[in-house]
C-alpha cells in the first residue's frame, strides 16, 4: 500500500515549527496522547499526522466527536452494540474502537464524554479489552487513542467534572496548539496558500495577490476562529473579487455585519437596531459623550486625552469590524492617518 498524502500544516513561526517538531517525535510511539488548542487551530490535523507518521499508518484512522451524540448513543458508537440490546438495535455493530484496531481513534471533544462511558475508556486504554453495549463477551483491541479538546482539562478534573486517572493515562504527552494571534510569521503565508487554492476551486487562471492594505488588515486582526477563521476570510475575499487583474483590497471579516441584520435584546452579542454596524458611514459617527462634570484637581490632562484617544479608536475599530479602511473613514482619517495613530496607541504593531 502506497503512503497517503500527509495532511500538511503550513507555517513557519517558531512555536509552529516546535509543536510540528513534538508531534514527529511522537508519532512513532503507541502511546495516547491528548492534543489541546482553542477552536479552528487543527486538532483533528495534528491527529492524522500523529497518524500517518506512525507504524500504524496503513490501518485505520478513525474519528468520533464526543459533543455529536447523547450518552448512550456515545456509548454503543465507541463501543458497539449487540442486537436486540436497545430499542432499534436489529443487530449486532462494531464500535469505533473495533473498527480502528490496529490503527489510531480520535476522540474529539473529549471533555465532553459523560463520566461511565470515560470509565470505559479508561479501561480500553489500560487493558485494550471492553465488552459491546448488551453484551458479554470480552473484546480485545489495539489502539492508539488520540484525544483533543480546547478546555482547561486539569481544571475539569480538579473539579470534578473529568475523571484525574483517565486524564492521567490520556497525557503520557500533550501537544497544546499555538492560536494564530501568536503566530504572526505564519498569517500572509496560509493566507496567499488558502487563496490559491480558492483561486484553483473557482477555475481562475491567475490569484493576483493582496495589496499591502489588506495584508495589513489580516495581521493587524485577532482572529479568535483560528485557521478556520482565515479559511473562510481569505475564500470569502477571493470569490467575492470582482476586477480578477487587481490585487485582492477587501477583506470581509464578519459576513453578518448589515444594516438589516436581525436582532434580539434578549440575546447577548445581538446587535442593537441603534449600534453602529461594521460598515463605513458618515452617517454613523461616534456617539457623543455626555459633557462631564468639572474634574477636581490635580487632573492629569494628557494621560485622560491618550485614554480617550484610545477608547474611541478601539470602539470604532469594534464598530467596524477591524476593517481599518472603513474604520479610517468612519473618523474622517486617512488610512495612514489612521494607521499613525493605532500605532501611537499600541492597538498594532510597528
Amino acid at each position: 500500500m502506497d503512503l497517503p498524502e500527509l495532511p500538511t500544516p503550513l507555517g513557519r513561526s517558531p512555536s509552529f515549527l516546535k509543536t510540528m517538531a513534538t508531534i514527529s517525535l511522537l508519532a512513532p510511539l503507541s502511546k495516547p496522547v491528548l492534543v489541546i488548542g482553542e477552536r479552528g487551530t487543527g486538532k483533528e490535523l495534528v491527529a492524522a499526522r500523529l497518524h500517518y507518521l506512525s507504524s500504524r499508518w496503513n490501518q485505520p484512522f478513525v474519528k468520533l466527536n464526543c459533543a455529536a451524540l447523547s450518552e448512550s448513543l456515545l456509548e454503543a458508537e465507541l463501543f458497539g452494540h449487540e442486537a436486540g440490546s436497545f430499542t432499534g438495535a436489529q443487530k449486532r455493530r462494531l464500535g469505533r474502537f473495533e473498527l480502528a484496531h490496529r490503527g489510531t481513534l480520535f476522540l474529539d471533544e473529549i471533555a465532553n464524554a459523560p463520566m461511565n462511558v470515560q470509565e470505559t475508556i479508561l479501561r480500553v486504554v489500560e487493558y485494550g479489552t471492553f465488552e459491546r453495549v448488551g453484551g458479554s463477551d470480552t473484546i480485545r483491541v489495539d489502539v492508539r487513542l488520540v484525544a483533543a479538546t480546547n478546555v482547561d482539562l486539569p481544571a475539569l478534573a480538579a473539579a470534578g467534572k473529568f475523571r484525574a486517572d483517565l486524564l492521567d493515562r490520556l497525557a503520557f504527552d500533550v501537544v497544546t496548539l499555538p492560536p494564530l494571534r501568536h503566530r504572526p510569521e505564519d498569517i500572509e503565508l496560509l493566507a496567499e496558500y488558502m487563496a490559491l487554492e480558492m483561486t484553483k476551486e473557482l477555475k481562475r487562471d491567475v490569484f493576483p495577490g493582496f495589496t499591502q492594505q489588506a495584508i495589513d488588515q489580516l495581521m493587524d486582526y485577532d482572529w479568535p476562529g483560528n485557521v478556520r477563521e482565515l479559511k473562510n476570510v481569505i475564500e470569502r475575499a477571493v470569490y467575492r473579487a470582482t476586477d480578477l487583474d487587481e490585487p485582492i483590497d477587501e477583506i470581509v471579516f464578519d459576513p453578518f455585519a448589515s444594516p438589516w441584520r436581525p436582532f434580539d435584546e434578549a440575546l447577548p452579542g445581538s446587535p442593537s437596531p441603534a449600534a453602529p454596524q461594521a460598515v463605513a458611514s458618515a452617517a454613523l459617527p461616534l456617539a457623543a459623550p455626555a459633557t462631564p462634570p468639572a474634574p477636581v484637581g490635580p487632573y492629569d490632562f494628557c494621560e485622560h486625552v491618550r485614554l480617550y484617544e484610545r477608547d474611541l479608536l478601539k470602539r470604532a475599530l469594534e464598530a467596524n469590524a477591524h476593517h481599518q479602511k472603513n474604520t479610517a473613514q468612519y473618523l474622517a482619517m486617512t488610512y495612514h492617518q489612521l494607521r499613525a495613530n493605532l500605532r501611537k496607541h499600541g492597538l498594532i504593531g510597528g
